[in-house]
Protein backbone atom coordinates (compact mmCIF):
# COMPACT_ATOMS: atom_id res chain seq x y z
CA UNK A 1 0.00 0.00 0.00
CA UNK A 2 1.35 3.40 -0.98
CA UNK A 3 1.66 5.76 1.97
CA UNK A 4 2.95 9.27 2.41
CA UNK A 5 3.10 10.61 5.95
CA UNK A 6 3.92 14.22 6.68
CA UNK A 7 5.27 15.45 9.99
CA UNK A 8 7.07 18.41 11.51
CA UNK A 9 4.33 21.01 11.40
CA UNK A 10 3.54 23.28 14.30
CA UNK A 11 3.49 26.84 15.52
CA UNK A 12 6.40 29.06 14.49
CA UNK A 13 7.01 32.78 14.79
CA UNK A 14 7.50 35.08 11.85
CA UNK A 15 11.08 34.80 10.67
CA UNK A 16 11.54 31.41 12.24
CA UNK A 17 12.29 28.02 10.73
CA UNK A 18 10.63 24.65 10.51
CA UNK A 19 11.50 21.40 8.77
CA UNK A 20 8.75 19.22 7.38
CA UNK A 21 9.24 15.55 6.56
CA UNK A 22 7.38 13.27 4.20
CA UNK A 23 8.01 9.58 4.82
CA UNK A 24 7.10 7.31 1.92
CA UNK A 25 6.40 3.60 1.73
CA UNK A 26 4.81 1.07 -0.60
CA UNK A 27 6.59 2.12 -3.79
CA UNK A 28 10.09 2.49 -5.24
CA UNK A 29 10.80 5.88 -3.80
CA UNK A 30 13.82 6.69 -5.96
CA UNK A 31 11.80 6.43 -9.18
CA UNK A 32 9.35 9.25 -8.53
CA UNK A 33 9.27 13.00 -8.28
CA UNK A 34 7.86 14.22 -4.98
CA UNK A 35 6.01 17.49 -4.56
CA UNK A 36 5.05 19.66 -1.62
CA UNK A 37 1.71 21.45 -1.72
CA UNK A 38 -0.11 23.67 0.73
CA UNK A 39 -3.61 24.91 1.38
CA UNK A 40 -4.01 28.04 3.44
CA UNK A 41 -7.25 29.09 5.14
CA UNK A 42 -9.78 30.06 2.51
CA UNK A 43 -7.34 29.35 -0.31
CA UNK A 44 -6.97 26.74 -2.99
CA UNK A 45 -4.26 24.11 -2.73
CA UNK A 46 -1.08 25.21 -4.49
CA UNK A 47 2.17 23.53 -5.40
CA UNK A 48 5.10 24.85 -3.39
CA UNK A 49 8.15 22.81 -4.33
CA UNK A 50 9.14 19.66 -6.14
CA UNK A 51 12.21 17.47 -6.31
CA UNK A 52 12.97 15.16 -9.19
CA UNK A 53 13.36 11.41 -9.04
CA UNK A 54 16.76 9.86 -8.69
CA UNK A 55 17.75 8.40 -12.05
CA UNK A 56 21.13 7.19 -10.90
CA UNK A 57 24.52 8.64 -11.57
CA UNK A 58 23.18 11.49 -13.69
CA UNK A 59 20.82 12.78 -11.03
CA UNK A 60 21.32 16.46 -10.52
CA UNK A 61 18.73 16.80 -7.78
CA UNK A 62 16.55 19.10 -9.85
CA UNK A 63 14.19 21.16 -7.75
CA UNK A 64 11.40 23.61 -8.44
CA UNK A 65 9.88 26.32 -6.26
CA UNK A 66 7.09 28.80 -6.60
CA UNK A 67 8.28 32.40 -6.57
CA UNK A 68 6.87 33.20 -3.14
CA UNK A 69 9.15 30.67 -1.39
CA UNK A 70 12.30 30.90 -3.51
CA UNK A 71 15.32 31.65 -1.35
CA UNK A 72 13.43 30.70 1.82
CA UNK A 73 12.39 27.06 1.36
CA UNK A 74 14.58 24.14 0.38
CA UNK A 75 13.34 20.74 -0.72
CA UNK A 76 15.63 17.72 -0.40
CA UNK A 77 15.36 13.97 -0.35
CA UNK A 78 17.10 11.13 1.46
CA UNK A 79 16.61 8.07 -0.69
CA UNK A 80 18.12 5.80 1.95
CA UNK A 81 15.30 6.83 4.29
CA UNK A 82 12.57 7.17 1.64
CA UNK A 83 11.95 10.66 2.96
CA UNK A 84 11.58 14.11 1.45
CA UNK A 85 12.12 17.25 3.48
CA UNK A 86 10.96 20.81 3.20
CA UNK A 87 13.16 23.22 5.11
CA UNK A 88 11.25 26.42 5.72
CA UNK A 89 13.24 29.48 6.74
CA UNK A 90 12.24 33.11 7.23
CA UNK A 91 8.61 32.09 7.41
CA UNK A 92 5.86 34.62 6.87
CA UNK A 93 2.22 34.73 8.03
CA UNK A 94 1.14 33.83 4.48
CA UNK A 95 3.00 30.52 4.84
CA UNK A 96 0.30 29.39 7.28
CA UNK A 97 -1.29 26.33 5.71
CA UNK A 98 -1.70 22.60 5.79
CA UNK A 99 1.27 21.17 3.93
CA UNK A 100 0.94 17.99 1.90
CA UNK A 101 3.36 15.85 -0.04
CA UNK A 102 2.34 14.10 -3.21
CA UNK A 103 3.70 11.50 -5.59
CA UNK A 104 2.18 10.57 -8.92
CA UNK A 105 2.43 6.78 -9.04
CA UNK A 106 1.62 5.35 -12.48
CA UNK A 107 -0.84 8.12 -13.25
CA UNK A 108 -2.50 8.23 -9.83
CA UNK A 109 -1.84 11.06 -7.39
CA UNK A 110 -1.03 9.75 -3.93
CA UNK A 111 -1.36 12.29 -1.13
CA UNK A 112 -0.45 12.35 2.51
CA UNK A 113 -2.92 13.62 5.11
CA UNK A 114 -0.99 16.82 5.67
CA UNK A 115 0.69 18.65 8.52
CA UNK A 116 -0.42 22.06 9.79
CA UNK A 117 2.01 24.98 9.87
CA UNK A 118 0.89 28.11 11.69
CA UNK A 119 3.02 31.23 11.53
CA UNK A 120 2.35 33.71 14.32
CA UNK A 121 3.13 37.39 13.98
Amino acid sequence: EVQLVESGGGLVQVGGSLRLSCAASGFTFDDFHIGWFRQGPGKEREGVACISNNDGSNWDGSTYYIDSVKGRFTVSRDNAKDTVYLQMNSVKPEDTAVYYCKARIFGTDQWGKGTLVTVSS
